[in-house]
């Protein structure tokens, strides 16, 4: 199937389609965007030859798929191809692998529609699936987080009224069991909450319990400071969390008590993540500019990062691993996703001095234009990908899913409203999705289908797919009441 003009409005249907651009030699060499759009990225990567090689393993056809017709080999195999050769064992397996796999739902993205999941009149900061995609938390500005069941119609999960709140819910994240939920605020206390539980509506402490899992050492009684990261360990038995007290904490569930504090950068730690299934090692990001890689086995012994990777020119806003323990990701509020291999990381932060003859505050201030081309003299990032925007707020990326796409994209929200998708390898941009009228703080890739929802700063919780499940979308209100937003 080929991607061709889906700029249109169904007006039968009861809702827009919004506009959707896929930048030219994608699909088939099938092109479709807007002629008017100048927002192209400016990303020209020479990969690292082992991501490189790695994300070809594990998405690119067998050979034997490659050559089902009698001339050349071809990587970029169509679907009937693909089905030919299979039928045909040309693999020698008489099945797909799971490279096969990813190779024939790379052609499918999510990048049609959106429909509309729901509609609030305050600010959407947060939206996630569970780990195996049965469920989608989405939190908003205003003490509300609600948790939607994917897997039926999008009916509404659980509706959560956040406790100790200040500002705004900054980050959830579900167990690996979905039995509970954790909820981070401006505040030094996480709550749990148990997301299992009968009835719908869980107002905190009135129907259901939110305990208040304490970060604040005992000694720091009445000391305030707000966490913005917050993630389940892979057993479910830990949290680690980013404070805006420049610390990475460490906190055991099951003990209840906080197990473990570092001093970790010299500014806020915007974001944090495992970086692979053992949660041994620990990724942080900072407003100091850097990301560090963290040791458990020998932080007490050490008290120091095993390594520390420099780049960015301006602070970090959000962290994902590619699960390997090897490869992670950063946003950057200069306006970069930087690519980040920790065998290139070193013992201590290169201190080459950076001229910067500008006055900038990303929160209310667009990005230079003549700092848009700097490059940091030590840069130890393997590839660099520009064109979408991260301004006003902590702006989230990742990786696109192992199981379907072998993990080839990266995908991010913007400040320009829209959902850019990058190709791992070239840094080409491969989808820019347009529906939002403000900024795309987060957006979710569902693990196993052709599937992504983005959340807004319009109240919009928007998803996207390919080609589309028949369900009837709830339908756009445009006449709603729209807050203003001081972007």
């Amino acid at each position: 199937m080929y991607f061709r003009g889906w700029s249109t409005l169904i007006g039968d249907m009861g809702y827009a389609l919004s506009r959707l651009e896929i930048d030219p030699d994608y699909s088939d060499n099938e092109s479709v965007g807007d002629d008017n759009d100048s927002h192209q990225s400016s990303s020209q990567n020479d990969v690292d030859p082992e991501v490189a090689q790695l994300t070809k393993l594990k998405s690119a056809p067998h050979d034997g798929l490659k050559r089902v017709l009698p001339r050349r080999g071809e990587f970029d195999v169509s679907p009937v191809k693909m089905l030919a050769g299979r039928e045909g064992n040309y693999s020698g397996r008489g099945k797909f692998s799971l490279a096969d796999r990813c190779h024939m739902l790379n052609k499918y993205l999510p990048v049609k529609g959106p429909s509309i999941v729901d509609q609030l009149t305050t600010r959407a900061y947060v939206s996630q699936f569970s780990k195996d995609g049965s469920l989608f938390v989405a939190a908003f500005q205003g003490s509300h987080i609600k948790i939607y069941n994917a897997e039926m119609g999008w009916k509404l999960h659980k509706k959560i009224v956040a406790e100790s709140l200040r500002w705004t819910v900054t980050d959830t994240s579900i167990s690996p069991d979905k039995r509970f939920l954790i909820y981070s605020t401006m505040s030094p206390i996480v709550n749990i909450v148990n997301i299992g539980s009968a009835g719908t509506e869980s107002h905190a402490n009135v129907t259901d319990i939110h305990e208040g899992l304490e970060f604040a050492a005992d000694d720091e009684e009445g000391y305030a400071f707000g966490i913005f990261s917050v993630k389940f360990s892979n057993d479910g038995r830990e949290l680690v969390a980013g404070s805006s007290d420049d610390s990475i904490y460490v906190y055991d569930i099951e003990a209840k008590r906080l197990s473990l504090r570092i001093q970790a950068h010299t500014s806020d730690v915007n974001s944090v993540c495992f970086a692979d299934e053992a949660s041994n090692l620990i990724y942080s990001g900072s407003d100091d500019n850097l990301c560090k890689v963290w040791d458990r086995r020998s932080i007490r012994s050490k008290g120091k990062p095993v390594g520390i990777l420099t780049g960015h020119l301006e602070g970090i806003t959000h962290l994902d691993s590619r699960n390997d323990g090897r490869y992670f990701i950063s946003n950057g509020k200069d306006q970069t996703i930087k690519l980040w291999d920790i065998r290139k990381m070193s013992s201590n932060a290169a201190r080459a001095p950076i001229s910067r003859n500008y006055e900038w505050d990303y929160r209310w201030m667009d990005y230079p234009f003549r700092a848009r081309d700097v490059k940091h003299p030590s840069d130890q990032s393997v590839a660099t990908y520009k064109g979408h925007s991260v301004l006003r707020t902590l702006i989230r990326c990742y990786f696109s899913p192992e199981y379907s796409t072998g993990q080839r994209y990266i995908y991010t929200g913007s400040h320009d409203s829209c959902v850019y998708v990058y190709d791992l390898v070239t840094g080409a941009r491969v989808a820019r999705l347009v529906h939002h009228k403000s900024t795309v703080r987060d957006c979710s890739w569902h693990p196993y289908y052709p599937m992504l929802v983005s959340s807004s700063f319009d109240g919009d919780i928007a998803k996207w797919e390919f080609p589309g499940n028949g369900e009837n979308p709830i339908p756009v209100n445009n006449s709603r009441p729209r807050r203003q937003y001081y972007d």
